[in-house]
């Protein structure tokens, strides 16, 4: 988009003093020609800007100007950025312009414009259903604010007993699953995620964040998320599944199915995750031209008795 290369340019000029057609088409993606046209185009529209010819010429603001032509504060700098992370539903399009913009930013503005971009998580789903909704906690902004300046807070925290404690966590970043918002921190007893809705005070320490050189919130919450379904689904279930039935299990069980190897007689391994034996057996009953459960011996009991139910009913 032409505004994103220009505003882009305006803020390469600020930062560099100069620079010539070429190291724009460069940073920018674009051709030389094209780079040259909006350098033209910002000049006509009244913007301060002039060529140097010759040997080491190039493009300058009048009278090497250094001020903040965007007009960005801070706060707004990082708010901008916000729709370059993977919390966004832009498109990969402006998400790429506004990742390159944040190279040109004035140096004080870049380091939590980058954090910005990489500070929130979105996991539309419920634990448990596929509805969305999205309804921001009251503390949600001063979390996400002490995660993209790095700095540590003491937290009041109201347990799922209503038992109100306060301890000093560092964030590392927030997450939306589903209606609800969750920080995740590093803690002197090592990772942990709190519930946004629950928090009942933050108060900003100063004190610099202790951040994982390798931390990269999205893994994090997919770990995090992995761990939270497996506690919601311990139950096992072991069995063999047709080749074309693998597709079938897929979409009925998502992260619940974990594929093995292949069988003798051309099938394939499967272990299928649930909440309890009856449930897994309500949810194979009607896969069973694909599947067939080895164990454990429960499921395949309620298996058996929902099928002479079904012969007794529509016999």
């Amino acid at each position: 988009m032409r505004t994103d290369r220009l505003v882009a340019i305006l803020l390469m000029l600020q930062r560099r003093e100069q620079v010539t057609a070429a190291e724009v088409a460069r940073e920018l993606e674009i051709g030389e020609r094209t780079a040259r046209r909006d350098l033209d185009a910002l000049a006509m529209a009244g913007v301060p800007v002039y060529s140097v010819q010759g040997r080491g010429g190039g493009w300058r603001l009048v009278g090497g100007a250094r001020t903040d032509l965007s007009g960005l504060t801070a706060s707004e700098a990082r708010a901008l950025f916000l729709v370059a992370g993977p919390a966004s539903a832009a498109t990969p399009t402006v998400k790429a312009a506004l990742r390159k913009l944040v190279h040109a930013l004035p140096e004080p503005f870049r380091e939590q414009a980058e954090a910005a971009a990489s500070s929130v998580v979105v996991d539309p789903r419920r634990w448990g259903s596929s509805r969305a909704e999205h309804r921001p906690p009251r503390f949600l902004d001063d979390l996400q604010d002490a995660v993209i300046r790095g700095v540590q807070v003491r937290l009041g925290y109201v347990d799922g007993k209503g038992v109100d404690t306060e301890r000093t966590v560092h964030p590392l970043g927030v997450v939306a699953k589903g209606p609800s918002w969750y920080l995740v921190c590093a803690t002197d007893a090592g990772r942990r995620t709190f519930r946004v809705d629950r928090v009942s005070s933050v108060d900003p320490t100063g004190d610099p964040v202790d951040r994982p050189e390798d931390f990269d919130l999205a893994e994090s919450w997919r770990e995090i998320a992995d761990e939270v379904d497996r506690r919601r689904t311990p139950l096992e279930v072991q069995a063999v599944c047709t080749l074309e039935g693998v597709g079938v299990l897929r979409i009925g069980f998502g992260g619940r199915l974990e594929v093995g190897g292949p069988t003798p007689d051309g099938r394939v391994e499967v272990v299928l995750r649930g909440r309890d034996e009856h449930m897994l057996a309500g949810e194979l009953a009607g896969l069973v031209e694909w599947v067939e459960v080895t164990g454990p011996p429960g499921v395949r009991d309620h298996l058996a008795a929902i099928g002479r139910t079904l012969a007794e009913r529509y016999s």
